[in-house]
């Protein structure tokens, strides 16, 4: 676990969103910081941290596709969810509905666990 100040998703949002404007003004770092009144420092800082960050996701992960379930009872729909089968061999099972941050969140966790 890791030690030190717990992340703040507010800033993590701003950051991302601020590095999104960035890449869209066409602008250099230092030209855009003056520009929004922000720390060039900062900028850096937060665009390493979100980077590390994202090289802890894998960009690919491979998936394997299989035939829908037969309904259990006539007019029940399967459900159309994702079920992830995860190296530890247990399976995470998501609706629909689930909430891609907060799976984010989870995954790491669930990579640590040993059964």
């Amino acid at each position: 676990m890791p030690v030190g100040k717990p992340r703040d998703p507010r800033k993590e949002r701003f950051w991302r969103a601020t590095f999104r404007r960035w890449r869209r003004s066409g602008l250099s770092a230092s030209a855009f910081c003056e520009q929004h009144h922000l720390s060039l420092p900062s900028f850096y800082a937060w665009r390493r941290t979100l980077a590390r960050r994202d090289e802890q996701y894998p960009a690919f992960v491979p998936v394997a596709v299989l035939p829908p379930e037969q309904p259990a009872e006539p007019g029940d729909a399967p459900d159309s969810g994702l079920e992830l089968l995860l190296p530890s061999g247990c399976v995470l099972r998501l609706s629909t509905a689930f909430d891609g941050p907060t799976l984010l969140r989870l995954l790491p966790l669930l990579r640590e666990h040993k059964p």
